[in-house]
């Protein structure tokens, strides 16, 4: 079942007082992207490598594993505000940023294997029809299930990364050989999704271009992955594999976190209403200091997304102050806002342990023979 809101107790919601208070900040600013992701990726291949060649360099010494810890967080860090550009590229106009999709891609979704083309269904998440239903591959009913599957959402980061390379490095070449399974891995393992029942549609014949030639480009690099420290440096077991490993884990660790405090995940499979859609978002606006750091590129805003997808991410903190100051007291946005992250994660908690005790005193129970 939908949440609901109740009409008696908010102020009307007017979306063009909203869109009026914000109207002068929808333009994006190139040099704002292209400085924001090119210092976030280049300083978190330096990170990188340093973890590798500390210990190399210096052994396990107490001191180089205090570094190599602190290299750790910050490239994780670095890496996912670099990677959640991928989530402005759905959004940005067309025209204008062709060569900033190519060098994401070409810098940092080819390395991390996602390719831009997983991330193109996120429009079905934005469909008001779409959102909370089986239509949208971004989307479970948390708040409604049992804490277990909280914790399968993050514990799948464990096998996450070797999933991807089975995708590109296997799965991938399969298609280009045999094209009658191209519609299978299309609509089921072309698509970074929360919900594992989600099938994606079928694409034009433009759009599968640019998927073969993204897997192209992720199967040479993982062919050289693999084979590098052999030529490199003579080893058939590369240390790098496993620092790669780590850092994938921790990135997906982070951002499973993140997602549990997008939503609220009330919703159980019928179409919301817009309130409904809004007030099931929640924004981070306090503690900017560490929120950018688990929800950067605008993610801390996510309500606020949700009523502006287009809003270039640089603008959202402006937008949210606008709106906080501008609409009434009592207007249905001002619900969007939780305190801090652990906050929004309690509560999901508390509803899903609520809602298995629902359900366990609902079933029908044995009558003793």
């Amino acid at each position: 079942m939908a949440s609901k809101t109740n009409p008696a107790s908010c102020h009307p919601f007017s979306f063009v007082q909203a869109r009026t208070l914000i109207a002068d900040l929808q333009r994006p600013n190139p040099w704002i992207y292209w400085a924001d992701f090119l210092v976030s990726i280049i300083i978190g291949h330096i990170t990188l490598h340093a973890i590798f060649w500390m210990h190399r360099l210096y052994g396990f010494e107490p001191w180089s594993i205090a570094v190599m810890g602190l290299c750790y967080v910050v490239t994780v860090i670095l890496y996912m505000r670099a990677l959640m550009f991928i989530h402005e590229l759905v959004h940005l106009p067309d025209k204008g940023f062709t060569f900033f999709r190519i060098a994401w891609n070409g810098l940092c979704g080819i390395f991390f294997l996602v390719p831009s083309f997983l991330y193109y269904p996120h429009v079905d998440h934005h469909r008001r029809k779409h959102y909370g239903t089986e239509h949208d591959g971004e989307y479970l009913p948390l708040a409604n299930r049992g804490p277990w599957m909280i914790v399968g959402f993050i514990a799948q980061a464990l096998i996450l990364p070797l999933l991807a390379v089975l995708r590109f490095l296997v799965i991938s070449p399969l298609c280009w050989i045999a094209p009658k399974l191209r519609p299978i891995v299309h609509r089921h393992m072309s698509t970074m999704l929360v919900d594992p029942t989600y099938q994606r549609r079928d694409s034009s014949p433009k759009v599968m271009r640019i998927v073969i030639l993204q897997e192209v480009l992720c199967f040479a690099w993982l062919v050289w992955f693999f084979i590098r420290g052999y030529i490199m440096r003579d080893q058939l077991i590369d240390p790098f594999w496993f620092i790669a490993y780590s850092v994938g884990v921790g990135i997906l660790v982070l951002n499973e976190v993140r997602t549990l405090g997008a939503h609220r995940w009330t919703n159980d499979g019928g179409e919301m209403s817009f309130a409904d859609q809004l007030t099931d978002s929640v924004n981070f606006p306090e503690r900017p200091w560490i929120t950018e750091l688990w929800g950067p590129i605008g993610t801390r805003y996510h309500a606020l997304h949700h009523l502006f997808p287009r809003l270039p991410y640089h603008n959202l903190g402006e937008a949210h102050r606008r709106l906080t100051a501008g609409l009434p007291a009592d207007s249905i946005y001002h619900q969007t806002n939780e305190v801090s992250l652990t906050a929004a994660i309690r509560k999901l908690w508390q509803q899903s342990r609520a809602a298995v005790a629902r359900q366990s005193q609902t079933s029908p129970t044995k009558v003793p023979a």
